[in-house]
């Protein structure tokens, strides 16, 4: 027995190098290396791209498809990358809610493009045109920048309207509209059947979508029609993606929604009804993830995620107040970054949250645990 054996255990990992001969839209391919690479977010997550994660770990020497798994001594080369890294390579993502470069959905589908992912984007049927248009003449190339310098390929957008759910719910006013012409098979049953003909199946699923028409009124001077369409838009477009992406999810994936804590904190002007959407999207989640574990051992999960100046946000009219409520008064006083979600994201989706579903993550800087306001002016009396 060798002396003074460590009790942490570092995988060496050898992998053969492969090409790939996958076409992506836009092309640019780039060939795996032997290189090992690892490399971090803008948040401090780390993510390797040098090897898979494995579940079962064992003390003594074995070998599998080239992996070698053994206790190390401390006297063992220092230059070996240990540590649990996301690989989700082989891995194919659909992230609903994508329409820009600056939310959470474009972070999210960032972060698993860097785990290995392949990246299938659904685009706002209106803003179709304005991000597909953006993305071929490289507005958006210092945003798709990954950690090992490489841009971030999408493999297709597509056009989706998750308020509807097939072309039969489709009022005549919205197939007229000029916004929608140039555009078909953008409902959420085509668009599950346009992703099963074009990949047949995917592994993750991201809901990335909310819209409150009457988010600025109280509650009380918000109407019947505004309230449901919230509900519609922001959470049952949930169940209606993942009821109809069903069938099309490999056993053992893996779907994540965005909520906030106005679901259960009272957070004054995010109104129309959308704090009730953001609670029933996180009591969905816990329902759906029962139902869809049940049926396929698929992972249900939520991420509460704090407030971010995105496009979508300024919709509310007070998001930068509601950013500077957040660095005075939450345990971390950082900037909350969109890549720390991401990152989040990336980690829910893996191998290594094999065993979590029906959760919601907070990802705010910790102000969801606070019960009193430091910045009060009723402290400094």
């Amino acid at each position: 027995m060798a002396a003074s054996i460590t009790a942490s255990l570092q995988i060496l990992a050898t992998r053969r190098s492969t090409s790939s001969s996958r076409m992506m839209l836009p092309s640019t391919v780039i060939s795996n290396t032997k290189v090992t690479i690892q490399t971090k977010l803008s948040s401090s997550f780390s993510i390797s791209f040098a090897k898979p994660f494995r579940q079962s770990f064992s003390s003594a020497p074995r070998r599998d498809n080239n992996v070698v798994t053994r206790a190390m001594s401390e006297k063992n080369d220092k230059n070996s990358v240990s540590g649990l890294p996301i690989d989700l390579r082989g891995k194919r993502a659909f992230i609903a809610g994508v329409a820009d470069d600056n939310g959470y959905g474009w972070a999210i589908a960032k972060a698993l493009a860097a785990a290995g992912a392949e990246i299938l984007v659904g685009t706002w049927v209106p803003a179709l045109n304005i991000f597909e248009t953006s993305f071929r003449r490289g507005k958006f190339d210092d945003s798709r920048r990954l950690p090992n310098g490489s841009l971030m390929e999408i493999a297709k957008v597509y056009p989706l309207d998750a308020v509807f759910d097939s072309l039969e719910d489709v009022p005549d006013d919205i197939k007229s509209n000029k916004r929608y012409s140039g555009s078909s098979n953008w409902t959420v049953t085509e668009v599950a059947e346009s992703i099963k003909n074009d990949f047949g199946s995917i592994d993750i699923l991201v809901h990335s979508l909310a819209n409150g028409p009457e988010v600025t009124k109280p509650l009380l001077e918000t109407s019947r029609k505004g309230y449901l369409a919230a509900l519609s838009a922001s959470s049952y477009s949930f169940i209606s993606l993942l009821q109809h992406f069903l069938p099309i999810i490999n056993p053992g994936g893996a779907t994540i929604s965005l909520t906030y804590i106005a679901s259960e904190r009272i957070i004054p002007g995010y109104g129309g009804g959308m704090s009730s959407a953001k609670a029933a999207l996180e009591s969905d989640t816990r329902v759906l993830a029962f139902e869809a574990g049940r049926k396929k051992q698929i992972r249900v999960n939520a991420i509460s995620a704090g407030p971010l100046g995105s496009r979508a946000a300024k919709a509310i009219g007070f998001i930068e107040k509601m950013i500077e409520y957040s660095y005075a008064n939450a345990p971390l006083q950082k900037e909350l970054l969109a890549d720390e979600v991401g990152a989040a994201a990336a980690f829910l989706v893996s191998p290594l949250a094999s065993a979590i579903t029906g959760s919601v993550v907070y990802v705010d800087n910790g102000l969801n645990t606070m019960g009193l306001a430091c910045d009060s002016p009723s402290l400094s009396v």
